[in-house]
This record gives structure tokens, sequence and C-alpha cells, in this order.
């Protein structure tokens, strides 16, 4: 039987890696072995990463809603609260936006915020 060499699979797999690592610094960007360690913990941080970009997102926003809410003298968690009292159904993204770009809207869904407490 004749001996079957790696030799297309192996260029491929290993230009595939390369390619992957292009802009990496030095020895990671030109050398499979280094190349393929950083691709791999390269892929493993962007998968994890695209997780706690949620978080991080989720946090902003209530950062930005509770600084609005305290200037208007109410606490984030009381704006929440009377929100979800009164029925209304935004999410803490487009609370954010309504913050920031539409301060008499915003004005008026904190006055909502307090009536829905009471």
């Amino acid at each position: 039987m004749p001996r079957v060499t790696l030799s297309p699979r192996r260029r491929r797999r290993h230009k595939r890696i390369l390619k992957a690592a292009s802009g990496y610094w030095g020895g990671r960007s030109r050398l499979y072995r280094f190349a393929k360690a950083a691709v791999t913990r390269s892929l493993a941080y962007a998968y994890r990463d695209r997780r706690d970009r949620k978080r991080e997102f989720r946090a902003l926003w209530i950062v930005r809603l509770n600084a609005a809410c305290r200037q208007r003298g109410l606490a984030y968690n009381h704006f929440i609260h009377g929100l979800a009292k009164a029925g209304v159904a935004l999410n803490r993204k487009m609370l954010s936006e309504i913050a920031i770009a539409d301060a008499p809207g915003f004005d008026r869904l904190v006055a909502l915020a307090r009536g829905g407490a009471q």
C-alpha cells in the first residue's frame, strides 16, 4: 500500500491558522506553533467576551439611568419599580437612550414612575 502524506491537508491547516494570526506580533504571526496557540486563545477570549459584553452594556445603561434619575430626585430602584407598577414595558437600553437624547420625555417617565410607585 502506498504511503499517504498529509501535505495538502497540513498546508491548508497551517495557512488557515497563519491567516487568522496575521496582524499578531512577532513569531505569533509567522510560526505555526505559536500562531496556533495565539489563535486558539484569542477564539476562547472572543467567545467569553461576547457574553461579558452583554453584562457590561447592561451595567452601563443602569449607571446612566441611575445618574439621570438622581438628577431628578429619584433613586434608580424606585424608578424601575414605579415604571413596572405603571405598566411601562421599556427595557433599560431604551430608557437609557431616552435619558440621553430626550430629556423632556424622560421627565415624563420619571413623573409616571413617581405616580406608579405610590
